[in-house]
């Protein structure tokens, strides 16, 4: 659907009206001007879903540019005319959602439905520069470094981006891509800015005398936690071999370790650069037969280590995925899961005010009866109230699993875990995965939307994993169905708590007293959004990435995948 306002920017904001605006931003530098996008969106009236994400994308290039000298880069004739792009690119923006804060009759009349349209389409051009920026980034780098020019020269330049485990290669050749090489590509695509107030006690990071101080005094004031020798840990994990490597995680390594007393337990070995490891630490207070228990802790030079309890049967997502294991978790082990988990949810969340944040079936460890254990606590948070709602500058956790204010907007809550507990207990049920549809509005995923259907027209045979056969209770599917569809709906106000969850679950009754609302609609694929071309190599895994958009230019990029470790 063509705009009526015509490509050019001087074209739109003559037809809204901004002209006057126009003459006052030319001066404004690119921060200036995401600042005043991030600002604007903040009291827009109409369409202000649009206008925040829009506003989150600026935010990030504004994060990219603090980065960088532009001052410096404005001065070269490579680097100036992107950024001169970029400048229209946020001033579009600024137009647009300026004109969101106007609901006068004649200004809706004016933009109609094409205001969505327009902003879904500078959405796409900013993500194009959220791209492009690392690489002007790069060649001013490179410009300004002998040593790594010498480097080009004998073959080809290698530079480190800070903050990031982003590696780029500029062969020196007329070679056709440029080459990007990503490590823990995953794990950086799960940070995630948002609009609003910030916790900054998620951007603290403690020293290694503050560790030390703080694993002392929650050594003495919790029984049974205790300090470890590293070299303990060290005979325990066979010198940290590969061999004893049980677990990844985005902030380390986690080792099936060997005391010298006999007892087998889990090490996890944390990242130098993980900042979570006073949130682990809650865990040494926390006592509940679901919840992984925490035995110790380790820190010696920059190593950062603690002790778990092993779990001998490992996640539960090992089980559910897997078809020769899936039927070893009959319907009655899956349903003491789905109860396990809601007492262990419980007793965070009432008696410590804790949110865990990263719920997931990774997550969820199996002792050898099967029980469940809530493993990996680096993201949890504690709040204020039990009905206390935070803010945060970096998201984590899954897709499909985050609930949607906390995936778009930072916001968490109890209800947080509420909605990640119902996604895992309808994969429990279903054996299936849970994937957003982003380009399409999806806020729950496609199988909160289909298990919904199935249980409004009564086909929730149709929803049960085929390992289990025949092999359950049918009202006791849909007990535990309705009650996951309760817990994953979009609003957090309609989401239950984990104490009304235990009491339906637990309910005699042969129905519930509330119905679970329909997941919103799906919209239709935007015609003119970012699209890209694959292709990997069976040997070299290498994608290599042609980028066309609605943006002002296109990328192409070659993305090398350094090896699993």
């Amino acid at each position: 659907m063509s705009s009526p306002w015509g490509s050019s920017s001087s074209t739109l904001w003559d037809t809204l009206g901004q002209a006057s605006s126009v003459a006052q931003l030319v001066g404004v530098d690119a921060l200036g001007l995401v600042s005043m996008v991030v600002q604007a969106a903040l009291v827009t009236r109409r369409h202000r879903d649009a206008c925040v994400r829009l506003a989150q994308h600026v935010e990030l290039v504004g994060s990219l540019l603090g980065e960088l000298e532009l001052a410096e880069l404005m001065r070269r004739e490579a680097t100036r005319r992107p950024l001169e792009q970029l400048g229209g690119a946020l001033r579009r923006c600024y137009a647009l959602v300026t004109a969101c804060q106007d609901c006068s009759y004649l200004r809706r009349l004016l933009l109609g439905a094409w205001m969505a349209d327009e902003l879904r389409a500078a959405q796409h051009e900013i993500d194009m520069f959220i791209r492009l920026i690392p690489l002007i980034s790069l060649v001013d780098n490179s410009s300004a470094n002998n040593r790594r020019a010498k480097q080009a020269k004998e073959g080809e330049l290698s530079v480190v981006t800070n903050n990031s485990n982003l590696h780029i290669r500029f062969p020196t050749s007329a070679l056709e891509f440029t080459e990007v090489r990503v490590q823990r590509a995953t794990e950086l695509c799960n940070e995630q800015p948002f609009l609003g107030k910030v916790n900054m006690q998620e951007q603290r990071i403690f020293d290694i005398e503050e560790l030390l101080e703080l694993c002392t005094r929650t050594e003495e004031a919790c029984t049974g936690f205790v300090k470890f020798n590293f070299f303990q840990i060290v005979d325990a994990t066979d010198n940290f071999s590969e061999n004893k490597i049980i677990g990844l995680g985005g902030f380390g390594t986690v080792y099936k370790g060997q005391l010298s007393d006999g007892l087998m337990v889990a090490i996890k070995r944390l990242d130098e650069n993980a900042a979570n490891f006073d949130s682990e630490l809650q865990l040494a207070k926390l006592q509940h037969t679901n919840l992984i228990r925490l035995l110790g802790w380790c820190i010696h030079h920059k190593e950062r280590i603690l002790v778990y309890d092993f779990m001998q049967n490992g996640s539960l997502d090992r089980y559910i995925s897997d078809r020769t294991k899936g039927p070893l978790l009959c319907w009655s082990k899956r349903l003491k899961i789905i109860k396990g988990l809601t007492e262990g949810l419980i007793y965070l969340h009432k008696q410590f005010w804790i949110v865990h944040r990263d719920l997931k079936p990774h997550n969820i460890l199996l002792d050898y009866n099967m029980f469940p254990k809530i493993a990996d606590f680096g993201s949890a948070r504690v709040l204020s109230s039990e009905v206390a709602e935070e803010c945060t500058s970096r998201v984590v956790g899954t897709s499909g699993y985050k609930a949607p204010e906390y995936g778009s907007q930072g916001v968490y809550s109890m209800k947080t875990d509420v909605f990640s507990f119902g996604i895992c207990v309808l994969v429990i049920i279903s054996g299936r995965k849970n994937t957003i549809l982003d380009r399409q509005g999806d806020t729950v995923g496609d199988l909160v939307r289909a298990a919904w259907h199935m249980w409004k027209g009564q086909r929730l045979h149709e929803l049960v994993d085929p390992a289990l056969g025949n092999r359950y209770e049918i009202a006791e599917i849909t007990r535990c169905t309705q009650v996951a569809l309760l817990c994953a709906q979009e609003d957090p106000a309609d989401r239950p708590t984990m104490t009304d969850v235990a009491a339906m679950l637990n309910s005699e009754s042969t129905s519930l007293p509330v119905d679970p609302k329909q997941p919103t609609a799906l919209s239709k694929e935007c015609d003119g959004e970012d699209k890209a071309s694959t292709y990997m190599g069976q040997t070299s895994r290498t994608i290599d990435i042609t980028i066309t958009s609605s943006a002002p230019m296109s990328t192409r990029v070659r993305i090398i995948l350094d090896p699993e470790v």
